[in-house]
């Protein structure tokens, strides 16, 4: 169980942490224009960019979740 919370903790550090270098350089120059004449399209394009991250992991874990507990009950 202590490998899963430390497995858990550091997945949670690798995507909070991959908000600081989430954009590529034409994005981010676009998105410090924008902020700079007020605008909020920097965290719109954070989020949507983090969205995208997520979502292969998401699958990649869940079909692994999902053969993991198939093959415990095959094996049995």
């Amino acid at each position: 169980m202590k490998k899963w919370i430390v497995l858990g903790f550091i997945f949670a550090i690798m995507i909070l942490g991959s908000e600081l270098f989430a954009q590529c350089p034409m994005c981010k120059m676009a998105a410090e224009s924008n902020l700079k004449n007020g605008g909020t399209a920097g965290k719109g394009l954070n989020a949507g960019i983090l969205y995208m991250l997520l979502t292969p992991y998401l699958l990649v874990g869940g079909l692994a979740f999902w053969w993991f507990k198939n093959r415990k009950k095959a094996i049995e």
